[in-house]
C-alpha cells in the first residue's frame, strides 16, 4: 500500500503541482480517515511530510520508492501490451502485477523486451 500512494502522490504532484488528502481518498475510491491513518503511517516511515491540511510531499526516500514503483509497473504494463494485451487492461491490470514480481523477473521481462524490440 505504500508504494500505491507514493506513487500516486508523485504522479498528483506532477500532474496538478501539489497533493491533499482529498485527491487520495478520490483516487482509491476511500474515506479520508483511511487516507489519514495511511498518510501518518509513511510519515512514520519517512516516506511523506505533512502540515495539518497542507499539502503532502516525497521525502527523498518517498521519492525513490515512487519512481522504483513507477519503473516495475511500466516494465510490466510493457510486457502485457507487448504479448497483445488492451492498454486499458494492461495499465490496470500492471497496477496489482508489480507489487509481486521479483527483482530477477523484472530484469528478465526488461530484457525479453529489448530483444523483443530488434
Amino acid at each position: 500500500m505504500a508504494e500505491d500512494y507514493v506513487e500516486a502522490i508523485h504522479e498528483i504532484i506532477l500532474s496538478r503541482g501539489r497533493c491533499r488528502a482529498v485527491d487520495l481518498a478520490r483516487r482509491f475510491s476511500v474515506s479520508q480517515v483511511t487516507v489519514n491513518r495511511t498518510v501518518g503511517r509513511l510519515v512514520r516511515d519517512g516516506l511523506v511530510l505533512t502540515e495539518p491540511y497542507g499539502p503532502l510531499e516525497l521525502t527523498q526516500a518517498g521519492l525513490r520508492l515512487a519512481q522504483a514503483s513507477q519503473q516495475r509497473h511500466d516494465i510490466v504494463y510493457n510486457l502485457l501490451v507487448a504479448i497483445g494485451v488492451d492498454s486499458e487492461t494492461a495499465s490496470i491490470d500492471s497496477e496489482g502485477m508489480e507489487h509481486h514480481a521479483s527483482p530477477k523477473t523484472l530484469q528478465a521481462i526488461e530484457r525479453f523486451l529489448k530483444r523483443d524490440k530488434r
